[in-house]
Order: C-alpha cells, then sequence, then structure tokens
C-alpha cells in the first residue's frame, strides 16, 4: 500500500463516518490514527455525546468483530477474560472465552470497576494476549480497546491507576456539539436515523482488518528528521520540568508522540513527519499521561493549557 492509496482509504473512512456522525471530525481522526497506529483510546465525556457510536461506527467500517463490556463495581477480572469451567458430560476442563476476545471492544464505563478488574485489561491492551490458569490465549488481530468514562460523576467511580492510563495511546475529549450540529443530529433523526441500525443508514464497510497490516508496514516506512526527534524529546522532557505539573510524561509517552505523528503524516499523504505533526497530537497523546499540581488547578489551568504554554516556549525545528 502506498502513501496515497492509503490517504485515499482514509478519505473514504473519514466520509462514510460522516453519514452516521455530526461534528466529530477531530474524534473520527484520532480513532483511525489510533488504530493504524496499533494504539487505544479513551474516550471522555458526558453521556449523550456519540461516545458508543463511536466505537461502533469504527467497527462498523472495517468490518471487524465489536464486542461490548458494561463496566460495573461488581464486575470480575474473570467476566472480562474468561475462566477454566469443567464439563461434567465430558469430564474435561474447557475454557470459556470472555468477551474481550473480539477486535473492537468497547469497554463502557470503565471508571466503574475496581483497579483489580481494570487490571485485566493490562496485559491484553499491552501483549495482545491474556494469561487464563496459567494459559496463554491470543487475541485476534486487530485488537483495540475503545474506553469511555464519565467526567462529571464521581459517585460510585474509581480513578484509572497510571499504568492503565499510560496503555492509551490517546484520551479524547468528546464535548457538546455547536447548535448547527445539534440541529443537524435532531433532523437525522426526525428523518427515521437509527443508532441501532447502521446498515440502514447506508454506512457501508470500508477495508477488511487484514488490509490494516498493509496500512501499518507502509506507515513504519514514514520518515522522521533528527530534528523532529529531538522536538518530541524536548516536548517530553519540559512536561518534566513544567512548575504546573507534579508528574511528567514518560518516555512510552515519547514513542507513542513519535508513531501517533508517523500515521498522521501517512493520512495526510506524506511520508516524512512534519513538526506540525507532533504538535497536532501533544493533546490527546499527553494529556492523560501528566499529573497537575494543585497550584495550577486552583488557577484554573488543565493539561491542554499546560501543553500550549510549553509548545510556546520551544523552538520548533526547521
Amino acid at each position: 500500500m502506498s502513501v496515497e492509496e492509503l490517504q485515499s482509504l482514509v478519505t473514504t473512512l473519514r466520509g462514510e463516518a460522516s453519514r452516521v456522525l455530526v461534528g466529530q471530525e477531530d474524534a473520527v481522526e484520532h480513532l483511525i490514527i489510533a488504530l493504524f497506529t496499533g494504539g487505544h483510546v479513551l474516550l471522555e465525556g458526558v453521556p449523550g455525546t456519540a461516545k458508543t457510536l463511536l466505537a461502533k461506527t469504527l467497527a462498523h467500517l472495517i468490518e471487524a468483530d465489536y464486542g461490548r463490556i458494561q463496566f460495573t463495581p461488581d464486575l470480575m477480572p474473570s467476566d472480562v477474560v474468561g475462566t477454566i469451567v469443567y464439563d461434567i458430560q465430558s469430564s474435561r476442563f474447557n475454557l470459556k472465552r470472555g468477551p474481550i476476545f473480539t477486535q473492537i471492544l468497547l469497554a463502557d464505563e470503565i471508571n466503574r470497576a475496581p483497579a483489580k478488574t481494570q487490571a485485566a485489561l493490562l496485559e491484553a491492551m499491552e501483549e495482545r494476549q491474556v494469561t487464563i490458569e496459567g494459559q496463554t490465549q491470543m487475541l485476534p488481530q486487530p485488537f483495540m480497546v475503545i474506553a469511555t468514562q464519565n467526567p462529571v460523576e464521581m459517585d460510585g467511580t474509581y480513578p484509572l491507576p497510571e499504568a492503565q492510563l499510560d496503555r492509551f495511546l490517546f484520551k479524547v475529549k468528546i464535548g457538546y456539539l455547536p447548535q448547527d450540529d445539534e440541529v443537524e443530529v435532531l433532523r437525522r433523526y426526525h428523518q427515521g436515523f437509527d443508532a441501532h441500525n447502521l446498515a440502514g443508514a447506508g454506512l457501508s464497510p470500508v477495508i477488511r482488518p487484514a488490509d490494516i497490516d498493509a496500512a501499518r508496514q507502509m506507515i513504519n516506512t514514514v520518515r522522521v528528521e533528527d530534528g523532529v526527534l529531538g522536538y518530541i524529546t524536548a516536548i517530553i522532557r519540559a512536561t518534566r520540568t513544567s512548575p504546573d505539573l507534579a508528574l511528567g510524561a514518560s518516555t512510552r509517552a515519547g514513542v507513542a508522540l513519535l508513531l501517533a505523528a508517523k500515521t498522521r503524516a501517512a493520512l495526510y499523504g506524506r511520508d516524512y513527519v512534519f513538526p506540525d505533526d507532533v504538535k497536532a497530537l501533544v493533546p490527546p497523546a499527553l494529556r492523560h499521561r501528566v499529573v497537575l499540581r494543585p497550584e495550577a488547578e486552583i488557577e484554573g489551568l488543565d493539561p491542554d493549557a499546560v501543553f500550549r504554554r510549553l509548545l510556546a516556549q520551544l523552538e520548533v525545528p526547521r
């Protein structure tokens, strides 16, 4: 697959997604970048902002198996990965696979489950495998977790551990739509749109999961000059010395930013990375990997505001 073919493919993906999704262009782009990068995405937004619909639409567009887990306080790790059960008729122990054995997994309201259940996802997200009763089971490929959480409702929730957050390539904020887009959503539902019947809405698969490997191999060939590598490193190191941050980004964050920038460059028809590719992806790639100081929170800052300050102070390579 060439860069031009990938660019054309992504244009088609965006066009098909617009049949279902209104005003979510940035979120769609970040999901596509994460898909071709091989990363996972955390969607944060209040209920009713199309987070689930984003995941279902992506799975439909790539003709992938889709699974959903509703995270609750009583959810057990075995409810996610599966367990070994004894079959009386055959007198044998058989593996009962959990819902994690799919290609696009929606982890709905992931912050409602305790840490031990969230930890059941760690091996799957990092290694693309799960271990059940000492037996390693490989997951289908491609495998992508799209998790959702509500930033407002705090009752009955558990903060995601830093190790869990660090496994997500992007944290994407889903906000309210502009007025014109909300009117368009209402118009579509008035005309008969059904979010539970994407095929009926005219949404057609664009690629197959097997085609994603060819795209990823091409993305690996995207060139990155030393100046851009130094720019990424400078951004990561600046987060560690920022007076507004108690915890800066790790080396893994720099790797994630690099790989995502290569994918973005390819999606825009280039076989080389611009500094602008890096700058555009700093907020979604880093906002969940840093911790604000209390003084910065009192000042009303959020991670995105801190990143804007840092980027304004760094020299952009030519």
